[in-house]
């Protein structure tokens, strides 16, 4: 099975402590973000955790203690984008971030690395031809430690029109002119642009609409193939992603990206980050005395069959 850390907070950025401890334990308590006194206790072993997914924005922390995990399998998702501190106020410095890819790529490899360029906006600083020429810089310097970079276009949920007020939808020329313009950057620096959530359009302009953490992005990872059970995929509409069994918890992290749908506001997230024990089991705060704790499902989806990937 799958471990993912990234839907809900940023965990490598702000709790690295606090992972590599439960990872010292062994299990990790998680509450139901709709129902906080469910809560599931998942084990942490390789021989039930086949990867662990990272989705980050700042993999730096947790860069010198990797050995810790190298038992585990892992896929790491790190996003870079052209935005500076008025859009993304807490993100370190990007050339810092982008040289921290190039690093989970030496240690493990380009298919277990993928860059994420998402999501993408559009004002008067950040223009189309802005978008065009820092994605080309970016793909240079990831060329070769990079194989596929994933796209979105900025989704107006209700978090983001509060936060963001004066953000749009990005139109429908423009989406095409990027898309066209990512792939053709993404073809000279040898890299598939995959969409995220985007449908079928993106196809027309060369882009991989078959999802972005798919079944067979995990099996290039690992190098091996995955036999994941029903129901594993499919977790919102027009998504193949395997996103289940998070482990991190809403209105918690602190990069403040103005865009962010997992945030309600600044005064919330700081509230809980001021709850963040790196001791505890729970990523936030502890035990409450109505919790129900059950064990969750794990078993290995590991296919010990040669699969070739080309």
């Amino acid at each position: 099975m799958i471990i993912n850390t990234g839907s809900r907070t940023d965990i490598p950025a702000f709790y690295s402590r606090w992972f590599y401890n439960r990872i010292r334990e062994g299990y990790v308590l998680v509450r139901n973000p709709y129902n906080p006194e469910q809560v599931s206790r998942y084990r942490l072993a390789p021989d039930v955790v086949d990867c662990i997914s990272f989705c980050t924005k700042n993999p730096l922390p947790m860069l010198a203690r990797l050995d810790e995990i190298a038992d585990f399998g892992q896929l790491w998702y790190v996003t870079v984008t052209p935005y500076g501190t008025d859009i993304e106020p807490g993100v370190p410095r990007k050339q810092s971030v982008l040289e921290a890819v190039r690093e989970l790529s030496r240690r493990f490899s380009p298919d277990a690395v993928l860059w994420r360029y998402d999501p993408v906006l559009i004002t008067e600083a950040y223009s189309l031809e802005v978008h065009l020429e820092r994605f080309e810089q970016m793909a240079a310097f990831l060329e070769g430690y990079v194989n596929r970079c994933v796209i979105s276009f900025i989704d107006l949920y209700a978090k983001t029109r509060k936060n963001f007020p004066e953000a749009r939808e990005v139109g429908q020329r423009e989406r095409e002119l990027l898309c066209r313009g990512f792939v053709e950057a993404g073809e000279r620096h040898g890299m598939r642009i995959l969409t995220c959530c985007e449908g079928e359009r993106p196809a027309l302009y060369g882009a991989d609409v078959s999802g972005c953490m798919t079944r067979e992005i995990y099996e290039r990872a690992l190098g091996c193939g995955l036999q994941v059970p029903a129901g594993k995929t499919h977790i919102r509409e027009g998504c193949s992603c395997l996103l289940g069994s998070d482990i991190g918890a809403y209105n918690t992290c602190g990069h403040g990206c103005l865009y962010c749908y997992a945030n309600y506001d600044r005064e919330t997230v700081e509230r809980n980050r001021r709850l963040h024990d790196p001791d505890s089991p729970f990523l936030i705060g502890g035990s409450r005395k109505y919790d129900r704790i059950t064990d969750a499902r794990q078993v290995s989806w590991k296919d010990r069959q040669m699969r070739l990937f080309f």
